[in-house]
């Protein structure tokens, strides 16, 4: 099967271009252009028809990729036309007609790459996030992980693995004689390097997951104590209804902002308080889940009203800013407890002490995003391969103790499984290669 699609963004463009791959690649080409096939990686002007009628659609460039030296691994066209929607609409309308031709699914270019050999897994989702990156910082790390060096590290621990599962099998299949003196110090200290290097991967708090999804933000509060308004006047926009009514938020809306260079989402969520109203009292529930994911939450409350409510307080333990709002009418000195907490006194009113409170919410980012080579992991995927990895790994260490080598290979094939399928490799076969050039079986 033949696959088409438009590559970049739909609307008016001053360029459109439409990927085509697959065996007939060549054919469609042909029929498409009613001329030979240009020479391999050079742009040449062609005339694209409608195939049924040879009406002329467009006047443009043809870029030619014979596989497998192209980005799916098979043959593949880039056809250049001006970006307008009927001119897109009627290309794809005629490739339509193309017997065993057909418009491609989302992402479907980049997973015959992968399926071709040409990618690994995490280069193409690396591509996917270089795509939707919307800051620098997620920009930087899609282009990390594109480089190969996430991929060269989890290849790096699963062939070490393979190295140990080799010696394994081979502990299990062949006379003790034909093995080195010292195989099981090898295969403990190997065992356990990769042990150490997987936990300290781990212990990364989230930061790739962070720079990736956003770092979650959650205001938080009683009702009617400002937190639409400070959602609106973060965002620049009206983004949540503002009144003076009690309890008109009653679900959790989100912004995507982008603070110095790091994504945020932040939501703002039903106010907090005993209510008989069944919708209001999933609103709060909801707040109080979001605050549970929160990475950093901002508890606003009202000047005149510092009474707090012991849920209130659970909030302010941990990864929080008090936000005291409405401080223009403060007629005293806020008490000496609330000063002790993390907090920062604004009026959004009279637009007071807001750049204050930015501050505050810098300085948190900057902290949870202290970012450093040795952040491997960017989705939740790999952080639980990587878990199930070092849980066959502690399995496989305590039968190996008690010299349980039958079922302790069989923990060791299930970690290296776990850390193939980071990178889209899983191959059994490779433990066979591994032994045969560690030990001259059958000499």
């Amino acid at each position: 099967m033949t696959i088409f699609a438009l590559s970049t963004g739909p609307g008016v463009s001053g360029i459109a271009i439409i990927r085509i791959s697959g065996k007939e690649t060549k054919d469609v080409i042909k029929v498409l252009t009613n001329q030979d096939i240009p020479s391999p990686r050079v742009a040449t002007l062609r005339k694209f028809n409608k195939i049924s009628t040879s009406e002329l659609i467009d006047e443009g460039i043809l870029l030619w990729f014979p596989g497998p030296e192209s980005y799916t691994g098979e043959d593949m066209a880039e056809i250049h036309v001006h970006g307008s929607k009927a001119v897109v609409d009627a290309l794809h309308s005629t490739l339509s007609d193309v017997e065993n031709c057909r418009l491609a699914e989302p992402g479907e270019f980049t997973k015959l790459a992968f399926q071709n050999g040409k990618i690994n897994l995490l280069k193409a989702e690396s591509i996917a996030d270089l795509i939707s990156s919307e800051t620098e910082i997620q920009r930087q790390q899609a282009i990390k992980i594109m480089k190969g060096k996430s991929a060269d590290q989890f290849n790096f621990l699963r062939e070490k693995l393979l190295k140990i599962l080799s010696h394994v099998e081979a502990k299990i299949d062949f006379p003790e004689e034909d093995l080195p003196n010292n195989i099981l110090d090898e295969i403990k200290n190997n065992s356990d390097e990769v042990i150490t290097k997987i936990k300290k991967i781990l212990n990364d708090q989230k930061v790739g997951e962070r720079i990736r999804e956003g770092f979650k933000i959650a205001i938080l509060g009683p009702t009617n104590a400002g937190k639409s308004s400070l959602m609106n006047h973060l965002s620049n926009r009206d983004v949540a209804i503002v009144s003076e009514i009690a309890g008109t938020t009653r679900d959790v809306i989100e912004t995507h902002l982008n603070i110095d260079g790091y994504p945020v989402i932040i939501s703002d969520t039903a106010g907090i308080r005993d209510s008989k109203d069944e919708i209001e009292k999933k609103g709060v529930k909801l707040s109080l889940n979001r605050a549970e994911e929160a990475d950093l939450k901002l508890v606003v409350v009202d000047a005149k009203n510092l009474d707090f409510t012991d849920v209130l307080k659970d909030l302010l333990h941990e990864n929080a800013i008090l936000v005291i709002n409405k401080s223009d009418l403060l007629e005293k000195d806020i008490d000496t407890e609330i000063k002790k907490t993390n907090h920062v006194l604004i009026s959004i009113k009279e637009n007071k002490n807001i750049e204050e409170l930015i501050l505050k919410i810098k300085n948190n980012l900057k902290n949870k995003f202290i970012t450093s080579d040795d952040i491997l992991i960017t989705r939740e995927r790999h952080r639980q391969h990587l878990q199930q990895c070092l849980d066959h790994l502690n399995n496989f260490n305590r039968k190996k103790e008690i010299e349980d080598f039958d079922k302790a290979a069989e923990d060791l094939r299930l970690a290296t499984r776990h850390l193939g399928m980071i990178v889209g490799k899983v191959d059994v076969e490779e433990i066979l290669g591994s032994i045969f050039n560690d030990f001259c079986i059958g000499k």
